[in-house]
């Protein structure tokens, strides 16, 4: 038998799906438009620019582009050839290697955290998105029920006055100087920001009750997503055509104006001027490393999900290697359009750039919406920026919420009589009840806390575990065999991703991981004093997506596992007996394959011998059913 035998003729469904039970993306350009759509999200417009900026400019590229090559491509390609081999989601994956499916239910419970919070960014989007249909946009003066005494627009800060004051910029909390002579004063949209979209309270220990406003828009943000996940992979892989095409038409849009403003080449200039001497700092590595994860989502699950869609002899490798570099490209890109415009509003507002520029939420809800104000016809401005961020937050979104929906059906899907949508349903449920309080007047301050502790720490971990089961326990070399297998082709460049797999990322992540707890800073937002039962509710927000792999791991070698503990571990740490392509004739290509190479198959326990009949009766029911609506006409 040849190296890669073609698979023998099976008929298929009339939606053309090779996978009967679960789907398969409609078109190549669905998938590719989604990954594109995932790994392009609110990071590389909120957080990348600043990053560059702070971290030596120019010369922040150089440790950001390694990091780009080094670990995040190599982890990219990885998982998706993990998702497409298996067709399984982040749980299911872990046939690869049972004793470490917890790392698969951590994955879900980090990936459905911050599903919660980021719909709460989806419901920020949407509000400032509605209120920008007006004939002046409401932050752009003082004038308004929301604001206090201490507002004045930034222009009128450059007073000749010799009696210097201190300016409070909310959204850095930094001290810059003024010439007011009024004490300690905000922009319009500051206020606008903090006491009409958040009606922010003092602290965690005054809830405020729900903001309806927000709620109002919390909700809709839920319908929207649940409408277009409504089918599944079906409907999610026609809305990216224009989500993740449109952000880069308006990015194209606010450049072009934005290079055409006073002051905006020196905005370009303070983004992109190196400062080499910050290539020798090692907090500037780790946070191009750290950005990596934030942008790109390796340990998120996503990915794996994402690719667990496909074909199973769909060619994995363009889109592994050309959609990680569409993202940093984005983020460079992003980083333009943000700086040309902030170039411009220190220009206006006479001050330098260091005082406007900022990141996270201050720079998409308080410092670029006051730069808008600037422009001519600023609310059509308002609205083509918001609703770029909206169509970006919602690509992200359909993925995260995806993965635990995914991770869910294929879990329970014995068990679960009614159709996929009704799982869709149920997880968007669960998720807006538990996200309510986001929405109350202290929601801004449990947000911080969240996205504080709740996320990055945790994704390395899981891509931690994930590249060593790949390169160590089930092996670098035979992954590259399956993938070859799977792709009909040989794989240039081996030996390259062997090292990287087997020593480069590991060590790398390794690294990240030992730098961010020697430099973790106590959870900071506007110089307010977290209290200790926040902080505490925090590490154990960091903890629920770490304990399932000890607890797992303890639960299969005692229950699943059966002989002395040497053995039972060395069993734990084989693929399962169902670790093979799911389309029965893809699995049993696969293993006369491995047969036929001199390749043991998966070893088999007593406990799993039901599960693999199981396994094989119902892929013989799938292919009934495909044969029962078979189309001759495709064949055609």
């Amino acid at each position: 038998m040849d190296k890669y035998q073609e698979p023998f003729d099976q008929p298929v469904a009339k939606s053309g799906d090779e996978n009967i039970k679960r789907g398969n993306w409609s078109k190549k350009l669905d998938f590719f438009l989604s990954c594109v759509g995932y790994a392009v999200g609110m990071g590389n417009i909120w957080r990348f620019p600043y990053l560059c900026y702070k971290n030596g400019g120019g010369a922040f590229l150089v440790p950001y582009l390694v990091a780009l090559f080094t670990c995040g491509l190599p982890l990219f390609f990885m998982e998706v050839a993990l998702g497409q081999f298996s067709s399984c989601g982040a749980v299911e994956i872990w046939k690869i290697c049972p004793i470490l499916k917890g790392v698969g239910y951590g994955t879900v419970i980090v990936t459905a955290v911050c599903c919660i919070y980021y719909n709460l960014l989806l419901a920020y989007i949407l509000f400032y998105f509605f209120m920008s249909f007006t004939k002046s946009l409401p932050w752009e003066t003082c004038n308004n029920d929301w604001n206090t005494p201490t507002c004045i627009q930034r222009e009128l800060l450059n007073m000749t006055n010799t009696t210097e004051t201190p300016f409070y910029t909310g959204t850095t909390a930094t001290l810059v100087n003024s010439t007011s002579g009024a004490g300690y004063i905000a922009t319009p949209s500051e206020e606008y920001w903090y006491h009409y979209i958040l009606e922010i309270s003092d602290g965690l220990h005054e809830f405020g009750g729900i903001h309806l406003k927000l709620l109002g828009f919390f909700i809709l943000g839920y319908i929207i997503v649940f409408l277009c996940l409504s089918k599944g992979v079906k409907s999610t892989g026609k809305v990216v055509y224009f989500t993740a095409t449109f952000p880069y038409i308006i990015l194209t849009i606010l450049f072009i104006r934005g290079i055409t403003l006073p002051g905006a080449l020196n905005g370009l200039y303070y983004y992109f001027v190196p400062e080499w001497k910050e290539l020798l700092n090692i907090n500037v590595w780790g946070s191009a490393f750290i950005q990596i994860f934030y942008s790109l989502g390796p340990g998120w699950g996503g990915v794996i999900t994402m690719a667990s869609y496909n074909r199973f002899n769909y060619d994995l490798i363009g889109v592994s290697f050309i959609v990680p570099v569409i993202n940093s490209a984005t983020s460079i890109f992003a980083g333009c359009v943000i700086f040309s415009v902030l170039g411009y509003m220190a220009e206006v507002a006479n001050v330098p750039i260091k005082d406007v520029a900022s990141n996270g939420p201050g720079l998409a809800f308080v410092v670029y919406p006051e730069a808008l104000t600037h422009l001519p016809v600023s609310p059509l401005w308002a609205v083509l920026f918001f609703f770029m961020l909206l169509t970006i937050c919602l690509d992200s979104q359909f993925v995260m919420i995806e993965t635990v929906i995914t991770a869910v059906w294929d879990t329970f899907a014995s068990k679960l009589q009614s159709g996929k949508i009704w799982v869709t349903l149920g997880v968007c449920v669960c998720m807006f009840i538990i996200g309510l309080p986001f929405t109350s007047r202290a929601g801004s301050y449990l947000f911080t806390i969240v996205d504080w502790y709740s996320a990055i720490f945790s994704a390395m971990v899981i891509a931690l575990a994930e590249v060593i089961v790949v390169g160590w326990v089930y092996g670098a070399e035979r992954f590259l065999d399956d993938i070859e297998f799977m792709i009909k082709r040989p794989i240039a460049g081996r030996i390259l991703f062997i090292a990287l797999w087997k020593f480069v990322v590991p060590a790398i992540i390794s690294s990240i991981l030992v730098l961010t707890a020697i430099s973790h800073m106590p959870v900071s937002y506007l110089n307010y004093d977290f209290p200790t039962w926040a902080i505490v509710f925090g590490w154990v927000l960091a903890m629920m997506s770490i304990i399932p792999i000890p607890a797992y791991a303890f639960y299969y070698l005692v229950f699943e596992e059966s002989g002395d503990f040497i053995t039972r571990v060395k069993h734990s740490l084989q693929p399962s007996a169902d670790w093979a392509p799911a389309v029965e004739r893809n699995r049993a290509d696969y293993r006369n394959w491995r047969t036929n190479n001199g390749h043991n198959l998966p070893h088999v326990i007593p406990h799993e011998m039901h599960m693999m009949i199981k396994t094989e009766n119902n892929s013989k029911n799938d292919s009934v059913q495909a044969a029962d609506h078979y189309d001759p006409y495709i064949e055609r």
